[in-house]
């Protein structure tokens, strides 16, 4: 901070020195004319002395961004010569430049960083991906002032270097303009002899270039990447989507609703992983498990507390019962009516425009389509441990059938992983009877979380009775006279632990295989390579959900194939960037753990001002009525504003209460807005306006209330 008020301290005194000595009069175009008597005697004299001086004046007043350079440009060229001052005052006002960029960034970029962090990050990202073009066009187009894009420019992550040259080379034409007229100094009265409008155009269609020339580039590397395919001169479909989860429904519902002629194809459920074996049976075992728990603790409601009986089987015949009553949401006759042609079998690219179906009694056929998208979603990853396969595994996808098979809970269950998706069934199998054991490598559960939550969700795990291993790796999995272990390495000790069934919880990969990839050369790691329009290396081909990534949720899939089914229906009109701004996910132990935008640990970790604001469920009232009173809000913001950066919610309903949040977000609105708003008493959604208030009264105006305080007493007499 020192060195920074020390530069900003020397950048004051040379400016406020150049206006003290009138040094801006000498920098017009009658200033000027008035001086060249005396530069040229200076320049006969000293002509080492007069450029070096010159060039360093040059470069001092662009470093500062002072009023005079197109003048010094010009006298660079009445100077010198067209040649001498050409090259004088190109690489003088490129090295000028350069320092005022780097002094930009040396004395704002990290308050700018602070005070609008997201926003800093978005235009860090384009100008990674794009910056040189819109540096470029912005120096050949002189109607926009150099020194604001040099000071504009240091803030964002911009390279020095491709700052310095693009500048060198983007420069080069205006100057050549200005050091010309220079040697003509005695017929310019004006500036705008010089830039007429004429010549302005000029230059604003010349700025235009390197667009074109983008647009040339992405042309041509279109035409290389189709090369080797024959295009058909037309289309069975205008889309095929390949796969039937939440990203390729609401592709091709979309494709649908505007009339354009699209086909889906899945080889196995509609609905994919989320209804058939993810978000929808394990949220509905988490209802059960949570029933029996409130069963086991009837006390807080006043009631005797008895253990629950049940059928473990009839609990596993709702689960698939419940997924059997959602199934019609997402089935072939609701979609066929949709106006979607829904055909069951697998799908392969055979080249960009054609899609392989082989149908389940072995036929295949092929279908074109101008565009196509892949959403073929992610199955659970299985760690090779030694053993595994001869032992036996179950995953979050085979369980459902495997345990339906059984008459009551496994007695011993180890889940391998400390995840939502382990955490959630750990606890769910844990309050429906088995002995759980949770085994995770990290050093906390729910690794992605604030430590606090992890702790809070670590508590809430171990007093439904499951017992949670951390620091534990997993090397291998052994029978022993018939029995199961698996064998985990902890402070340097093997450890076997015996189980029943194993559920392995350690994430979910996506599926590359089998769907003609490779053949067609689209670049897969982990997941599938695609741009922010979701377009893989051919842009007919896009991708959504899972096998895209970042974020493995369904709502993400399904706001990704909104934009897959924009782009690719509408593409070569306007296309849209996927928007990854506010994305909220929720992990259904109990309580519930629910967040959006950044947490304090990430706040910490991008070195952001900000402050937190807290507000424990003890104090809500329906919480108390509830007997649920455990959990609190924790609200980010920067410091002294109410902007929402990100929240954590760890309550009941939590899933629920962070919509508000996430709308705030969405659209700009801060705390003060939802403390504004009338919440219905007495809910839960009343947490979130209680929040707000705690927000408002840490931030009450301390001077403003003396007065009124004052004011209020000369009122009483």
């Amino acid at each position: 901070m020192f060195k920074k008020i020390v530069l900003l301290l020397i950048a004051t005194i040379l400016v406020g020195l150049f206006f003290y000595f009138d040094l801006h009069q000498l920098l017009t175009l009658d200033g000027l004319k008035g001086s060249m008597n005396d530069f040229d005697q200076w320049r006969e004299q000293s002509p080492l002395l007069v450029i070096g001086g010159f060039f360093l004046l040059y470069v001092t007043v662009t470093a500062l961004s002072l009023p005079g350079a197109a003048i010094l440009t010009i006298a660079s060229g009445a100077l010198f010569g067209i040649v001498e001052g050409l090259i004088i005052a190109s690489f003088a006002s490129s090295i000028g430049a350069l320092l005022a960029f780097l002094v930009s960034r040396y004395l704002l970029r990290d308050t700018i960083k602070q005070r609008f962090p997201e926003r800093l990050a978005a235009i860090d990202a384009g100008i990674e991906r794009e910056g040189g073009f819109y540096l470029f066009t912005l120096r050949l187009v002189p109607i926009f002032p150099f020194f604001i894009i040099n000071l504009l420019m240091g803030v964002t992550g911009f390279k020095s270097w491709t700052f310095y040259w693009v500048s060198q080379v983007g420069m080069f034409l205006g100057t050549f303009v200005y050091v010309n007229a220079g040697t003509q100094l005695a017929q310019i009265d004006s500036l705008a002899n010089i830039l007429s409008f004429n010549l302005i155009v000029s230059f604003a269609l010349l700025g235009l270039f390197p667009l074109i020339a983008k647009a040339i580039v992405n042309m041509i590397k279109k035409r290389r990447v189709y090369s080797n395919w024959t295009k058909p001169a037309k289309f069975d479909r205008n889309m095929i989507v390949i796969g039937a989860g939440a990203g390729g429904l609401v592709t091709s519902y979309i494709a649908a609703a505007v009339k354009a002629k699209v086909t889906l194809i899945e080889a196995g459920e509609m609905g994919g992983d989320c209804l058939n074996y993810g978000c929808v049976p394990s949220k509905a075992i988490i209802k059960s498990a949570k029933i029996a728990q409130q069963i086991r603790n009837a006390h807080h409601y006043g009631l005797e507390d008895i253990t629950p009986e049940f059928s473990f089987k009839k609990v596993m015949a709702r689960v698939h019962q419940v997924v059997a009553d959602i199934a019609p949401h997402d089935s072939v006759e609701r979609y066929t009516n949709l106006g979607v042609d829904v055909v069951k079998g697998y799908a392969k690219l055979v080249d960009p425009w054609t899609v392989e179906i082989s149908y389940p009694d072995g036929n295949t056929s092929r279908l074109t389509a101008r565009s196509i998208v892949i959403a073929t979603g992610a199955r659970p990853f299985v760690p090779p441990l030694p053993g595994i396969e001869e032992v036996g595994y179950v995953t979050s996808d085979t369980l459902w059938d495997e345990f339906a098979k059984l008459d009551s809970a496994p007695q011993k269950l180890v889940v391998l992983g400390g995840g939502p998706i382990g955490s959630e069934l750990a606890q769910s199998f844990a309050r429906l009877g088995s002995k759980v054991t949770q085994i995770e490598m990290a050093d906390r559960i729910m690794i992605k979380e604030d430590l606090e939550v992890s702790e809070f969700a670590t508590q809430a795990l171990q007093k439904s009775g499951v017992n949670i291993l951390t620091s534990h790796q997993a090397l291998r999995c052994e029978l022993r006279d018939d029995k199961k272990f698996i064998i985990v390495k902890h402070q340097e000790q093997e450890l076997a632990i015996e189980y029943d069934e194993l559920l392995c919880a350690v994430g979910r990969s996506a599926r590359l295989d089998g769907y003609g990839l490779e053949a067609l050369g689209i670049e897969t790691n982990r997941t599938i390579v695609t741009n922010e329009y979701l377009e893989t290396l051919y842009p007919n081909i896009y991708a959504a959900g899972d096998i895209v990534g970042p974020y493995q949720f369904t709502h993400v899939a399904a706001h990704q194939g909104w934009y897959a089914a924009v782009n690719a229906l509408f593409g070569q009109f306007k296309k849209f960037k996927v928007d990854y701004r506010v994305i909220p996910w929720t992990t259904f132990i109990d309580p519930e753990v629910a967040r959006v935008g950044i947490n304090e640990y990430e706040a910490k970790q991008q070195g952001i001002d900000y402050e937190v604001t807290r507000f424990d469920f003890a104090e809500l009232d329906r919480a108390i009525t509830d007997s649920a009173t455990d959990g609190f809000i924790k609200v980010i913001t920067p410091k002294g504003k109410d902007k929402i950066l990100g929240v954590t919610i760890v309550s009941e309903h939590a899933g629920d209460l962070i919509a508000e949040f996430v709308l705030a977000m969405k659209h700009g609105l801060g705390l003060n807005k939802i403390l504004g708003t009338i919440h219905s008493y007495p809910t839960w959604a009343e947490g979130n306006k209680s929040a707000a208030g705690e927000w408002k009264r840490n931030h009450a105006p301390e001077t403003v209330l003396g007065w009124l305080e004052k004011y209020h007493t000369w009122r009483r007499g």
